[in-house]
C-alpha cells in the first residue's frame, strides 16, 4: 500500500494518570529532599530518598570534619525551606509519585498532603512560599511545571522569601558546629530544658541535636542519654557501622527512637559530659524518651552515668523493672533474685537500743531485738597506710571518723523508734555471718542517706547485674555526690580529727591520783556510756577527759550476770535476776549522755565508784532498787542518797519485786515489846525533842524534798536583791560575755519577772541553753546563756538562803500517778507558807523535818497521810519519834479504813495478784 493510500494517523492517547503511593515521611533533608518510609506487605521498612522535580532549594550548611568548627554556611533561606516541610510533613503520611529518569541516580517526584489522593500538593505549596526556585533551562515542559513557573512568579510579585527585600545575613543560621568547653556549657545551662532538633540517631541511645538557646544560634552536640544505654552498632575498621554483624535488638532501638525524635521538637535537659559528648534527658510530648525505651526492653539502667540524672531516676529504675517482669527483649532470659517471701522480720518497727559503729543498729521490737544493718552504705574504713590492727587498737577512735559515724547515729537513734524495711540479704563470707540490710526511717528520713549526706559514709559499688541494694540506691548516690562537692566529712580535704584516748580501763596508774580529785570536786562530770558489763559495772567515756573508765554503782550491790567463755577462762552461769540487771542497765543508759557523781575508787584503784544519773536526772542505783535487781548495799548509809534508796527498797519488797518475790518482812523486837509490854525503857531517852523554826516553803521537788528560807533571814535576803539589781542597773552587763561553766555561781534574769537573781549552773546544754538552780530560792529554769552573767565577788560571799530539807516519816506510793497526786497536794498545803518547822533527825547531813501550821498546830505530814495522799514510813527506828510514828500509823489506818486517795482500792502497797485468781 502507498504512502499516499495510507490512513491518517491516530489521534495521540492522553497519558495515564500517574501511579502513587503511601509512605511516610522519616526526614527532611532538604527543602527539595526528603526520606519516605513505607510499610509492605511482608519485610521490614523500607527507605528512599525523594527529590522534589523541577525545583531547587538553598543548600544547607555541612557539618566540619576532623572537630573543627569551620563548616560550610546555609544559603540564605536553607533553613526556612528545611524547616516548611519538617513542620508540615515530619511523621505525616503522604501520597507521593516518584520516578527515576534516565541516565539519573536519584528518584523525583512530589509529595501530596492528606487523606485523598488529590489534596495538597507540596512543591507547589513551597514554591508558593518563595522558598524553593524553579527550574527553566533543559526542563521538559509540561503542564504542572508551567504551573510552577506561575506559582514562583506569583512568589515574586509578593516579595515572598527569596524574593524579598530583607538582608541575606538576617536567613543565614550561625552554627557552632564544636562547643569548647562542655564542662563550662553544662554548668552555665544547668536545671534548664533547652530547645532542641534531633538531627540524626546514632543508637537507641545516642543522638546528635541542634540545641537553640536562642532563635539565632544552633549549637550542634552528641548527645548520651543519662542513665540508660541500648544495644550500639559493631563499627567497622573505618569506624563506619558494620552491617555484616547484628546486633540484637539494636536496629529496633534505633527504629524506636527514630520514629519518635527524628528532626522532632523536643526539650533536653544537660546534665553532665564525657569528653566532647554530652550526657542529658530529652523529654518529647510523649514524655522521657528513657523512659520508653527501658519499658519496651531496648535499654539497660548503667550505673556510671544514672547518678547525673536531674529528676526521674525512680521512674528509670521502675520501667526497668516493668520489662524485667514481663521479660521484654533485652530480658527475655531474666531470672529474678532469690525472693525475700520465706524471710522473717521483712518489715520491722522498734526502739534503737544500740549503735554498731556506723553500719548497724539494735532494735528493739517488743521483747525481742534483732541487729539491723544499713542497706548499700560502708562505714568510714582504716586507710591503707594505717597498718595492721593491734591489740590495744579501738577501731571506734582510732579510724578517721568512724567516731562521729556512730556519734551522729547515737545521738540521732538511741532510744528512739524507727521503720525497718529489708531490702536484701547479703550472703555469709569471710567468716562473717549473713547480714541482714534493711531501709531504717526516722519519721520519714532515711537514715542511711543523712549519713551519706554528711560524708560520714560511703555508697557500696555494686557490679551492673548486681540487683541485691537499696531500692533507694540512687539517692543514696545523689546524697553521696553532694558531700563529695560540699567537701563534707569523709569527703573533706583538710586534716581529719583524731581521737587521743586514754584508756584508764587498762592503764590504771593515773586513776586516782590524776584523775579522782578533779572528779570529786566536780558536782557532776558529763559521760556516754560505752558498755554495760553488769547491773552495776559500766565503761564510760569522759569527753572532757577524753578518757575511757571502768565505773561501778555506789550505794547498791547486783547480783552477778552470766559470762560467756573467754581466753580459756570457763563460762558462767547468771545469778538469780543477775541477766535481769544486766538488760534493765543497757536498755536504761547505753549509749545514752549520762552524768556521774564520782566519790572514789575500788581497793585496788582500778575503777571508779560513783552515781549516775540519766538525762532525765534519774538515779540509776535508786531505779535498780526500786525495780527489785539491786539491794541497798552498807556503804549508802554515808551517801545523801540513803533515805531515796532505802524508801525504792521498802517499796520493792512491799511488791515482791524480782529478787524479793520471797521475801517475808521481819517484826522487829522492839515492835513486839512496845505491843506486849507497857513498861518503858528508862535506859534509852525517849523524849522528842521539839525546837520550830519559822521558815517559808519556796519550791517542792518530784521527789517530795521542799527548799525553805527561814523568816528572820528575810530582810537580808531582800537587802541583797536589791543591792544586786542596783549594780546591774548602773552597770549593765555585755550580752553574750560570760560563757557558763557548771558548777559556776552567777546571776541570771528570771524568765516571769526579769529581774536578777543568784543561781548555779547545774548543765550547759548544746545551743546555748543553760539548767540553772536559782541558790536563794530553790527553783530551777532553763535559759539561754544570754540571760546570764558573771556574778559580781562581793554578791559571792553569802550562803544560799534557800535550804533543802526532806520531810520525816513520810513515805510516796508506787504508783505514778498516786506520787503526782501526793507532791500536788504537798506543795498545796506548804508552798510560800509560812510554817513551823522542827528538824527530827539527820542522815549523812540529810535534815528530816516536821512541819506544822503556826495557827492550828496541825501536823502538815500527819494531815496529808489521814487524807490518803502519803505512806508512814514503818522502818524508822527512833525511841524519840515512837509517839510521832504511833500518831502518823495511826492516821493511816484511819485513810486505810475510809477508803481515801491512795487507799481507794485496798492496800495498793502490797501484791494482790492473788485476788484475782493469779497464782505465783
Amino acid at each position: 500500500m502507498s504512502a499516499a493510500n495510507a490512513p491518517a494517523a491516530a489521534a495521540a492517547t492522553p497519558a495515564p494518570p500517574p501511579v502513587l503511593k503511601k509512605g511516610i515521611v522519616k526526614q527532611i533533608l532538604s527543602g527539595d529532599s526528603l526520606i519516605l518510609r513505607d510499610k509492605p506487605v511482608n519485610g521490614p521498612p523500607r527507605e528512599k530518598q525523594l527529590n522534589f522535580a523541577g525545583v531547587v532549594a538553598p543548600k544547607l550548611a555541612r557539618r566540619p570534619t576532623n572537630g573543627s568548627n569551620d563548616g560550610s554556611k546555609d544559603q540564605p533561606y536553607a533553613w526556612e525551606s528545611r524547616e516548611y516541610l519538617r513542620q508540615r510533613l515530619i511523621g505525616q503520611e503522604v501520597w507521593f509519585y516518584s520516578e527515576k529518569p534516565p541516565n539519573a541516580n536519584r528518584c523525583y517526584g512530589y509529595v501530596k498532603l492528606g487523606k485523598d489522593p488529590n489534596s495538597e500538593n507540596i512543591v507547589e505549596s513551597i514554591v508558593s512560599e518563595g522558598l524553593v526556585t524553579v527550574r527553566r533551562d533543559n526542563v521538559r515542559q509540561t503542564p504542572e511545571h508551567a504551573r510552577l513557573i506561575e506559582l514562583e512568579d506569583a512568589a515574586r510579585r509578593a516579595r515572598k522569601g527569596l524574593w524579598s527585600d530583607a538582608p541575606e545575613g538576617e536567613h543565614v543560621r550561625n552554627i557552632v558546629w564544636n562547643i569548647d568547653n562542655p564542662k563550662q556549657f553544662v554548668d552555665q545551662h544547668a536545671g534548664q530544658q533547652i530547645k532542641a532538633i534531633i538531627e540524626h540517631v546514632r543508637d537507641g541511645s545516642t543522638v546528635r541535636a541542634f540545641l537553640m538557646p536562642n532563635p539565632r544560634v544552633f549549637q550542634h552536640i552528641t548527645l548520651m542519654m543519662s542513665g540508660i544505654r541500648c544495644p550500639g552498632f559493631k563499627l567497622d575498621a573505618e569506624g563506619k557501622p558494620d552491617n555484616t554483624t547484628e546486633v540484637p535488638y539494636a536496629e529496633e532501638a534505633r527504629f524506636h527512637v527514630e520514629s519518635r525524635l527524628l528532626q522532632r521538637d523536643v526539650k533536653i535537659r544537660l546534665e553532665s559530659n564525657s569528653n566532647t559528648n554530652f550526657l542529658g534527658t530529652i523529654l518529647c510530648p510523649e514524655g522521657n524518651i528513657a523512659e520508653s525505651l527501658l519499658r519496651n526492653g531496648f535499654a539497660k539502667c548503667v550505673e556510671w552515668s544514672i547518678p547525673y540524672v536531674k529528676e526521674g531516676i525512680d521512674r528509670l529504675r521502675q520501667a526497668e523493672r516493668d520489662a524485667k517482669a514481663g521479660r521484654l527483649r533485652l530480658w527475655k532470659d531474666y531470672k529474678p533474685p532469690a525472693a525475700l517471701a520465706n524471710t522473717k522480720d521483712k518489715e520491722l518497727v522498734g526502739t534503737v537500743m544500740e549503735v554498731f559503729n556506723g553500719d548497724a543498729v539494735l532494735v528493739k521490737v517488743g521483747n525481742v531485738t534483732k541487729k539491723v544493718f544499713f542497706s548499700s552504705i560502708r562505714p568510714p574504713r582504716p586507710k591503707e597506710d594505717d597498718g595492721p590492727r593491734t591489740k590495744n587498737s579501738r577501731p571506734l577512735y582510732d579510724i578517721p571518723y568512724m567516731f562521729e559515724a556512730r556519734e551522729f547515729l547515737r545521738k540521732k537513734l538511741i532510744g528512739k523508734r524507727v521503720s525497718c524495711t529489708l531490702d536484701y540479704v547479703a550472703p555469709a563470707r569471710d567468716n562473717y555471718p549473713e547480714k541482714y540490710c534493711y531501709t531504717v526511717r526516722l519519721e520519714d528520713q532515711n537514715i542511711a542517706e543523712a549519713m551519706l549526706e554528711r560524708g560520714l559514709a560511703t555508697v557500696i559499688n555494686y557490679r551492673q547485674d548486681d540487683e541485691q541494694r537499696s531500692p533507694e540506691y540512687d539517692k543514696l548516690r545523689a546524697a553521696q555526690e553532694q558531700a563529695i562537692k560540699g567537701q563534707k566529712g569523709m569527703h573533706a580535704k583538710k586534716q581529719t580529727p583524731s581521737h587521743r584516748i586514754n584508756d584508764l580501763t587498762t592503764d590504771h596508774s593515773r586513776i586516782k591520783h590524776h584523775y579522782l580529785p578533779s572528779w570529786q570536786r566536780a558536782l557532776r562530770t558529763e559521760a556516754i556510756v560505752e558498755f554495760v558489763a553488769s547491773g552495776s559495772r559500766l565503761r564510760l567515756y569522759c569527753p572532757k577527759e577524753s578518757c575511757l573508765v571502768t565505773f561501778l554503782l555506789a550505794g547498791i550491790s547486783c547480783r552477778r550476770s552470766s559470762r560467756p567463755a573467754i581466753g580459756g577462762a570457763p563460762a558462767q552461769e547468771a545469778e538469780p535476776y543477775g541477766d535481769e540487771a544486766l538488760a534493765f542497765t543497757r536498755e536504761k543508759v547505753l549509749q545514752r549522755d549520762v552524768s556521774v557523781k564520782i566519790d572514789t575508787t575500788d581497793k585496788q584503784a582500778t575503777s571508779v565508784i560513783g552515781w549516775l544519773f540519766t538525762d532525765h536526772n534519774v538515779n540509776l542505783s535508786v531505779a535498780l532498787v526500786e525495780e527489785g535487781l539491786a539491794e541497798v548495799h552498807f556503804t549508802a548509809e554515808k551517801s545523801d542518797y540513803y533515805r531515796v534508796l532505802r524508801d525504792a527498797e521498802t517499796r520493792a519488797k512491799a511488791q515482791r519485786k524480782n529478787i524479793w518475790k520471797d521475801y517475808v518482812e521481819k517484826v522487829a523486837v522492839e515492835e513486839e515489846k512496845e505491843e506486849t509490854d507497857d513498861t518503858p525503857d528508862v535506859s534509852t531517852p525517849v523524849e522528842r525533842k521539839v525546837k520550830y523554826e519559822s521558815v517559808v516553803v519556796t519550791e517542792v521537788t518530784p521527789e517530795l524534798q521542799f527548799y525553805a528560807q527561814h523568816t528572820d533571814q528575810g530582810a537580808k535576803l531582800e537587802e541583797l536583791m536589791t543591792k544586786l539589781r542596783q549594780d546591774f542597773k548602773a552597770m549593765p552587763p555585755v550580752t553574750g560575755s560570760y560563757a557558763p561553766k557548771r558548777g559556776d555561781l552567777c546571776a541570771a534574769k528570771f524568765s516571769e519577772d526579769d529581774e536578777w537573781y543568784r543561781a548555779k549552773v547545774e548543765k550547759v546544754e548544746k545551743g546555748g541553753n543553760v539548767s540553772i538552780l536559782y541558790i536563794d530560792y530553790g527553783n530551777r529554769e532553763t535559759v539561754p546563756s544570754t540571760r546570764l552573767a558573771m556574778l559580781p565577788p562581793t554578791f559571792m560571799s553569802e550562803k544560799p538562803y534557800a535550804h533543802l530539807y526532806a520531810p520525816a516519816l513520810l513515805l510516796l506510793p508506787t504508783d505514778a500517778d498516786d506520787r503526782a497526786e501526793a507532791v500536788k497536794a504537798f506543795s498545796q498545803d506548804v508552798l510560800n507558807r509560812t510554817l513551823n518547822m522542827n528538824v527530827e533527825y539527820r542522815i549523812s547531813g540529810a535534815e528530816y523535818v516536821s512541819l506544822s501550821d503556826p495557827s492550828t498546830k496541825a501536823d502538815i505530814g500527819e494531815d496529808l497521810i489521814a487524807d490518803g495522799y502519803l505512806i508512814a514510813d514503818k522502818n524508822k527506828k527512833d525511841r524519840r519519834l515512837v509517839k510521832l510514828i504511833a500518831d502518823y500509823k495511826e492516821a493511816e489506818q484511819k485513810a486505810r479504813k475510809q477508803h481515801k486517795g491512795i487507799w481507794q482500792y485496798g492496800d495498793s502497797t502490797e501484791d494482790q495478784a492473788g485476788e484475782f485468781g493469779i497464782s505465783r
